[in-house]
């Protein structure tokens, strides 16, 4: 792609004048082609997906799917090059550790937007961009999200073409099997996600949420009943009558944390 090429470009906010501000401006262009607006996190992974843009302009601060989360999401072979936008500074880190061609501060200003624009271009130019960069931006995406010192209290999950919102007090369990997580809901809904147990376990509350193995981890509050085991280890029976075994070195802890009056 060269420079004078089309930069075909989604925007995503979920504050409408904030959108339709940087819309105005992009259209204004002659380099750039506005190929949708997403007026949230869900339907820009949809519309992301389905435009296949050469650049996406995600807010950070959106509702339920934030601007990390869309990255997350998406699908890794559909996943474009990604500027943030955000009305606070202290981002601004957050994105170049992201590997995001850049961030705009709000309101944005014609001048830097047009920087942004140029900084694509050249991405673009780079024959070797993608898929290496797609990788890298998504596990970052996993690792400054979890950098953020806040509990989740929802979790939002690809099924198939929708984006379901989990609510964490509604997750049973949650067995790795490598870089997938397979999420038991309340219900009986399950889910995979491409998520390190290690790095779900930090952002979720360590008095809601024990882990019983290497692979597992479970809601304590979905426990119904814990049977002793020869070698003294156990086996633990959830609401929903899943039964998990506790490896010999989770289960002193589990004594410990559970067992004790």
């Amino acid at each position: 792609m060269t420079e004078s090429a089309t930069l075909r470009v989604v925007v995503a906010d979920d504050e409408r004048p904030a959108r339709s501000f940087l819309v105005a401006m992009l259209r204004s262009c002659g380099d750039v082609d506005v190929v949708g607006e997403a007026a949230g996190g869900a339907a820009a992974v949809t519309l992301i997906e389905e435009k296949r843009p050469d650049l996406a302009l995600l807010d950070l601060q959106m509702p339920e799917v934030d601007g990390l989360s869309v990255v997350r999401l998406i699908k890794k072979a559909h996943l474009p090059l990604i500027a943030f936008v955000t009305a606070y500074d202290e981002y601004a880190v957050h994105a170049f550790e992201l590997n995001a061609i850049d961030y705009l501060l709000k309101p944005v200003e014609p001048a830097r937007l047009r920087q942004t624009l140029q900084r694509a271009h050249e991405r673009l130019e780079r024959a070797d961009y993608q898929p290496t960069e797609a990788a890298r931006l998504r596990a970052a995406a996993v690792r400054v999200d979890g950098a953020s010192g806040e509990y989740l209290r929802r979790i939002p999950v690809r099924d198939r073409d929708d984006i379901v919102i989990v609510a964490v007090d509604h997750l049973i369990s949650v067995i790795a099997d490598g870089e997938l997580l397979h999420l038991t809901i309340a219900g009986g809904a399950h889910y995979t996600i491409n998520y390190r147990l290690k790095d779900l376990e930090a952002r979720l509350d360590p008095a809601h949420f024990i882990r019983l193995s290497r692979g597992t981890l479970v809601n304590v509050a979905m426990l119904e009943r814990v049977s002793p085991m020869p070698g003294g280890t156990y086996v633990v029976t959830l609401r929903n009558k899943q039964r998990l075994s506790v490896s010999r070195q989770r289960a002193r802890v589990l004594r410990e944390y559970l067992l004790r009056l």
